[in-house]
């Protein structure tokens, strides 16, 4: 039998197991092994559990180990970019073996489900500019109660998520990154966004940078990891966040009208130099009411002639999906 069959046997047989188990029973080197688990983990058959150093393999015992149809290189790549997820137990899985976990976990035949994805991701990302970027102002002023309108464009890097398929490869990213608190997922964000936002930032002429202010207490903010890691060489517009004895975040607020009212009275801009042209960085825009008001108040107290938004993620219509974050 071929190593990695022999590593499927021991795994279906004994459980989870580490390297130095597999290297014992085999009698091959820590190297091969690693290079063979790493194919097994590319086909999608095993899976590890844990962080170095102590790592366990496991196999998948799901369908995981049938045939599927082929999948061909442009479609793989495809996958790449667009697909990820995060299984049961925690792993961060991308392109083919994400696809193939989600299409067994529901019992999809995967060559068909792929041709739908591909076909529905495709429909989203025409609502890309030559940029790479998605113009949401129009969303946003089509928003029924939103008032009077401070941003002069909003833009999205991804919708949150899409029909029938959820998260976007960034909408998983931000979720997990957020409710775990996890600083390498705030890490790949940057990296997958750095150089989407340095080139809008010179595109429009950005004079100074404002982020939006977490409005939930977490050890951890992603605010600030952006921030940091973003490190945008131009000056950062100072905002505080009032916090009431009771902290409403506006993902409780279903209604659009509280969303107004929450922002609007919950920001304090502090007296600082005006500039013309001044960018908005949230994570994530559902409703729009927090940057909009923001932007309203910048405008209302001459620190800028110009607004412009700028969401890791936003929602395609409504603002429900993004309540979790």
């Amino acid at each position: 039998m071929k190593i990695k069959e022999n590593i499927l046997t021991l795994l279906l047989a004994n459980g989870p197991m580490s390297v130095h188990d597999l290297v014992a029973a085999l009698g091959v080197s820590r190297q091969y092994i690693h290079r063979k688990i790493n194919e097994l983990e590319d086909d999608a058959l095993i899976q590890a559990l844990g962080k170095p150093p102590q790592v366990l393999y496991t196999a998948r015992t799901t369908s995981s180990s049938k045939h599927f149809g082929s999948v061909d290189y442009e479609q793989e790549q495809f996958l790449n970019q667009h697909f990820l997820l995060v299984d049961a137990v925690g792993n961060l899985l991308e392109g083919l073996p994400a696809f193939t976990y989600w299409c067994e976990k529901q019992n999809l035949d995967r060559s068909k489900t792929l041709l739908e994805f591909i076909k529905t991701r495709k429909k989203y990302l025409s609502f890309y500019t030559t940029q790479h970027l998605i113009d949401g102002t129009l969303k946003l002023k089509n928003t029924k109660g939103i008032g009077e309108i401070g941003v002069d464009t909003m833009y999205y890097l991804d919708f949150y998520a899409i029909e029938r398929f959820g998260k976007t490869r960034l909408g998983t990213l931000m979720h997990y990154a957020k409710q775990g608190q996890n600083r390498q997922l705030m890490k790949k964000i940057v990296d997958e966004v750095q150089q989407r936002v340095y080139n809008l930032i010179q595109e429009i002429q950005v004079d100074a940078v404002l982020f939006v202010p977490p409005t939930i207490d977490r050890k951890i903010q992603i605010m600030g990891v952006l921030e940091k890691l973003l490190a945008i060489d131009k000056p950062i517009l100072k905002i505080r966040k009032i916090r009431n004895k009771i902290v409403v975040p506006q993902k409780a607020l279903s209604n659009i009208f509280e969303r107004i009212t929450n922002a609007k009275n919950t920001f304090y801009l502090p007296p600082q130099k005006e500039y013309g042209r001044i960018l908005l960085i949230d994570d994530a825009v559902g409703s729009g009411a927090t940057m909009n008001e923001i932007a309203l108040k910048l405008k209302d107290q001459y620190l800028a002639k110009e607004v412009f938004g700028l969401a890791i993620t936003g929602s395609y219509k409504g603002f429900e999906v993004i309540s979790e974050l």
